[in-house]
């Protein structure tokens, strides 16, 4: 999942203006790279058709329309129940002939894991550069290759205009479960009840702790047992393992060691994380090798960056729930007003109610 951005006027304007006016008037960098998002953006707009009419086609594929019936009970759910949005959003399907709506760029400096950041006039700035081309994601990354940083190309299945537009539910969403469908429709709608600019890890923790009550809700209010904790689990492990990693890399990059030796140690640091996962997998996991596609492909400091954004101020966030009573509205007032302070007293705050200590 994501969070993409196109580079846009006001709330006030047409939705329609086109991009590359926004992109004059706000200084935008890169003319062809907001180009290619008008261009993609658009094309997922004309691929909508209204749920409803496929769920009623019977010409339509059967286990798509079943899906998308699931999606729409979830996305009924949504507002009726955890007070999110009740807009068009993912009541439109769009099938845009891929595996991947999005590319998303990661990238940092061989002695660093400070990403590279883009700034947008609405979104403030992001870790990533989207593109809905693979091909142009790789072309941007060979050019920073030939600048000497670290790149990372991630595929990314669904994102949140935050509201500018009704976004659809993807044909890349539906390779995941009924469940993981239904979660992530409850993300998606968090952002667009709530976004604060320049503060990530704010916003997608926020939107991972409305996805994990929510779907409890859901489950319960459709007589299902609890979820099976130990996915969850493996992967907050998986987190913690790569985040104690890159806290070591942080202080090895700090040391001011030589370049020669600080390339082996961060190269040794990459092979102790590897072994660390396996001794995980092996030993607690019964074998289960769910990261062993990302753990043994190519490591470099961008392919960390994504890490501990999802899921930091989770337990800050439920903790705001309880002491709102387990009611929707208060709780996203309480979450309101915690975005409206500034970035350090913002933090302050988080850090209390996650540690009370």
């Amino acid at each position: 999942m994501s969070r993409f951005f196109p580079c846009l006027l006001d709330r006030r304007a047409p939705r329609w203006v086109p991009l590359l006016l926004a992109l004059a008037l706000s200084g935008c960098s890169s003319v062809a790279y907001y180009g290619h998002l008008l261009e993609g953006q658009l094309d997922v707009l004309r691929r909508r058709e209204p749920v409803a009419a496929i769920v009623a086609d019977p010409a339509r594929d059967p286990e798509l329309r079943r899906r998308l019936a699931l999606a729409q009970e979830a996305r009924t759910f949504a507002s009726a129940r955890l007070g999110l949005p009740d807009n068009r959003s993912y009541r439109l399907y769009a099938d845009v002939q891929r595996p991947y709506v999005l590319w998303n760029l990661f990238a940092t400096a061989e002695f660093s894991l400070e990403p590279e950041l883009h700034c947008f006039p609405i979104a403030g700035c992001v870790a990533y550069r989207g593109y809905y081309s693979q091909s142009r994601a790789r072309g941007a990354a060979a050019v920073l290759k030939q600048q000497g940083l670290e790149t990372y190309i991630g595929g990314v299945e669904a994102y949140s205009t935050l509201g500018w537009f009704d976004d659809p539910i993807l044909n890349t969403m539906l390779g995941w479960s009924d469940e993981r469908l239904v979660a992530v429709i409850f993300h998606e709608l968090a952002h667009q009840q709530l976004y604060v600019a320049d503060d990530t890890a704010f916003n997608e923790s926020f939107a991972t702790f409305v996805e994990r009550e929510g779907l409890r809700q859901w489950r319960a209010a459709r007589g299902l047992p609890a979820a099976d904790p130990q996915g969850l689990r493996q992967r907050e492990q998986f987190s913690a393992l790569v985040l104690a990693s890159r806290a070591r890399l942080q202080r090895l990059y700090a040391s001011g060691m030589a370049e020669q030796p600080m390339r082996a140690a961060k190269q040794a640091e990459f092979e102790r994380l590897r072994r660390d996962y396996r001794a995980l997998r092996d030993r607690r996991w019964g074998g289960v090798g769910r990261y062993d596609a990302w753990i043994e492909a190519p490591l470099n400091n961008a392919k960390l960056l994504p890490f501990g954004l999802y899921d930091r101020w989770v337990p800050a966030f439920a903790a705001l729930f309880r002491e709102a009573g387990g009611d929707w509205p208060r709780f996203y007032r309480r979450v309101g007003a915690l975005g409206e302070l500034s970035s350090e007293a913002r933090l302050r705050a988080l850090e209390v109610l996650q540690n009370p200590g």
